[in-house]
């Protein structure tokens, strides 16, 4: 694995485990945690995703993540590149396997002293919050030391366009009420939201203002405490990466991103909220 060899955030080399790539939202280097590297396992199926169907007969390891991750930091310390972040995403949603916990710990024990500065980061479809064990160990580990960024995934608000963009058999609403509830624990979290056309179509515009909607819920949820947790960002991004459905999901001009980011400030705004919006 050469972490010098990753040109920018459209690559992906290096382990099966293990990989380096060059993130957009990360800002430069981060250490990406494979923990389906035999296939793909998703609880959504979004036709945007740069993960394209596979199989393979390797088997998701502990061991070899832990000395694969101790390598891959060594390395870009002696080529002088900052990781900014080690990042639980890989071929599916993270929350579904069964050594999650167990690797979100040993990540946060390695990165202690190996690599202080960088963030720990899942991105999750948020359906892992249905199952309560998941959901508690999400709130204590998201709070020091282990510090777990959780950049949970919010591409709808409405049933109609959830149906388009996440395809998922998990109902919408249960969804919402899970990230709902997450919100009003105050464990600090980001909204990541996708943005693109689908079948040619735009998000209408119902679902864009019931979206600017339930996240400015979500941020008075997530303050009712007065804790100041809770929502920390939101980020709003486009497709950047090629899908194995293309040209089902087509990237869409950065001016509707723009455009999506000032409804929400200005939402925020008024309500008294203060939320970073960051378009990517």
């Amino acid at each position: 694995m050469t972490i010098g060899s990753v040109a920018d955030h459209r690559s992906r080399e290096g382990g099966a485990i293990i990989y380096p790539v060059y993130s957009r939202r990360s800002g430069g280097l981060s250490i990406g945690i494979n923990l389906f590297p035999d296939r793909k396992l998703c609880s959504f199926n979004c036709p945007y995703c740069e993960v394209f169907p596979f199989k393979t007969d390797i088997v998701f390891n502990p061991e070899i993540m832990k000395a694969a991750l101790c390598s891959a930091i060594r390395e870009a310390k002696e080529n002088g590149i900052q990781i900014k972040d080690i990042c639980f995403s890989g071929s599916g949603e993270p929350s579904m396997s069964p050594y999650f916990i167990e690797a979100v710990n040993a990540v946060a024990a390695i990165r202690s002293g190996l690599a202080d500065d960088a963030k720990l980061v899942v991105i999750t479809s948020g359906t892992g919050l249905q199952n309560n064990d998941t959901f508690e160990f999400f709130k204590t580990a998201s709070l020091h030391p282990v510090n777990l960024n959780i950049w949970l995934k919010l591409d709808a608000a409405t049933e109609e366009w959830y149906r388009f963009m996440n395809r998922s058999k998990i109902p919408h609403d249960e969804l919402i009420d899970c990230i709902k509830k997450f919100s009003a624990s105050a464990a600090p979290f980001t909204i990541q939201t996708m943005l693109c056309r689908v079948k040619g179509i735009l998000p209408p515009q119902d679902e864009s203002a019931a979206w600017v909607q339930l996240v400015t819920e979500l941020a008075a949820l997530s303050r009712s405490d007065k804790s100041g947790s809770g929502l920390r960002a939101v980020q709003i991004y486009g497709k950047a990466r090629p899908a194995s459905e293309d040209p089902l999901a087509e990237a869409i001009p950065a001016t509707i991103l723009e455009e999506r980011s000032l409804q929400l400030r200005l939402s925020l705004e008024k309500a008294g909220l203060i939320v970073p919006v960051e378009v990517y």
